[in-house]
């Protein structure tokens, strides 16, 4: 299961209606990064046979099941502090992540 904060739902209604957006969102996990994962998250106009599909206020969530694997119990958030602006994943799975946050362990 993957959990999306309403501020993440928000952020993506609004970028949905900006760039003209029709279908979802979506999230997987990609060999590669200094840490030998990345997350992937990406506009995607429609959802594959094999996709598990979440749906959050309208939203639509799409993830493969090979990427459920490593993000089952995750949190996507939007956060907007004087440090930070952007989504976050809080992943509970995750052991360690690289210096720049853009990849991850396992």
């Amino acid at each position: 299961m993957i959990q999306v904060t309403p501020k993440a739902i928000d952020k993506i209604k609004k970028t949905f209606a900006k760039e003209g957006v029709t279908g979802g969102l979506r999230l997987g996990v990609l060999g590669g990064g200094c840490s030998g994962l990345s997350y992937q998250f990406k506009f995607d106009t429609r959802q594959r046979s094999t996709d598990k599909v979440f749906d959050y206020d309208g939203v639509k969530i799409f993830v493969d099941p090979k990427s459920l694997l490593y993000l089952n119990g995750t949190t996507l958030d939007f956060v907007d502090t004087f440090q930070q602006k952007g989504f976050k994943f809080l992943n509970p799975q995750q052991r360690s992540e690289c210096g720049c946050g853009e990849s991850f362990s396992v």
